[in-house]
């Protein structure tokens, strides 16, 4: 079903603007025209050069750091609200400060929820992202929330890459093995666990795994590499312990100092990111899927007030491995390049 662009405006925020770009194309509509006029004391101001009033406003910016991108978003809400926009949708392909979910020691604060608590102030009346490090940050919100997967795209790239035969999912800590059963029950191979010990934020002390990798090739999943110290050392010792190949999928690319050179050092044949965040040290191991389909078909989807979870939906064949549901597999814009 097509969508009425007269009544429809998609605006990028700076942190987000190619990726905008090809889910506007997506949807056969131009990039709304927004000014963020810069000051000399640091601030910043959000202009709207078109007509909103009475429009389906969809709003396009990642939140990781610096807050800065937070903020910007937070001015493009305020200012479609006070431009009469009918109706406002953030869609936040990768939502920052979400690992500061809970309290897990005392007197910390949980950013997670603050980061929404400040959205639905602002205006929002709708949210759209992709893999939550959490989902029960869903329930933070007090407006619709739109939770769609990388494993859309992911899911087809590594059947086309993989000899699935001799294929093992991975996860490097005991709280992802949720995500990678998933990927292991859909691809239908075994999947292992390694078990990590933290001395501090950022820094792995040891780990050791679960499970046996001995002449497999290795899918390592995660949803966060930031400084890239776990998914390299879980592949560093895939290796050791006899595994003949091992690469890494991940959703959101953050890639903190030194992460891109730790990938170039460590054991990884290959590292998949989306496009969640744009990348910004390239490296010969490093591979981008687009997720532009993935949004668009959300969008056009919220707009006709079709089902979006049917898109992500998952049927077991004859072979014992998943099918992809819905019109996301049949997008044009899930691709990928390296």
């Amino acid at each position: 079903m097509s969508i009425d662009t007269k009544n429809v405006a998609i605006f990028a925020g700076s942190a987000s603007l190619e990726l905008a770009t090809k889910i506007a194309e997506g949807l056969g509509i131009n990039l709304g025209d927004m000014e963020v006029e810069h000051f000399a004391d640091g601030e910043f101001s959000v202009y709207y050069k078109d007509s909103i009033r009475g429009k389906d406003v969809f709003l396009v910016q990642s939140t990781y750091p610096s807050s800065d991108n937070m903020m910007e978003l937070l001015l493009m809400i305020d200012a479609a609200k006070r431009a009469s926009a009918h109706y406002i949708a953030a869609v936040i392909p990768y939502f920052g400060w979400a690992r500061q979910d809970r309290k897990d020691k005392p007197r910390v604060s949980i950013g997670a929820k603050l980061m929404a608590d400040l959205l639905g102030t602002a205006g929002v009346t709708r949210l759209i992202t992709m893999d939550l490090h959490a989902d029960q940050i869903q329930g933070f919100f007090n407006v619709p929330v739109d939770h769609l997967y990388a494993s859309t795209v992911f899911i087809d790239y590594l059947r086309k890459t993989s000899d699935l035969d001799r294929t093992v999912v991975a996860t490097p800590d005991v709280g992802g093995a949720k995500r990678a059963n998933s990927y292991a029950k859909f691809l239908g191979v075994p999947m292992v666990i390694c078990h990590k010990s933290r001395a501090k934020a950022n820094e792995v002390a040891e780990m050791t795994i679960i499970g046996d990798v001995t002449g497999k090739d290795v899918i390592l999943v995660d949803d966060i590499v930031d400084t890239a110290g776990t998914i390299c050392k879980a592949a560093d010792l895939m290796m050791r312990n006899g595994a003949r190949s091992v690469r890494a999928i991940a959703s959101h690319a953050v890639l903190s100092d030194p992460a891109t050179e730790r990938i170039e050092a460590s054991s990884l044949t290959e590292m998949i990111f989306t496009d969640s965040i744009p990348l910004r040290k390239h490296s010969d191991k490093i591979r981008i899927v687009s997720v532009a389909g993935v949004f668009a078909e959300a969008i056009k989807r919220v707009i006709n007030h079709e089902s979006i979870s049917i898109l992500f939906s998952r049927e077991v064949g004859d072979s014992g491995r998943g099918e992809i549901a819905g019109d996301v597999a049949q997008f044009p814009f899930v691709g990928f390049h390296g």
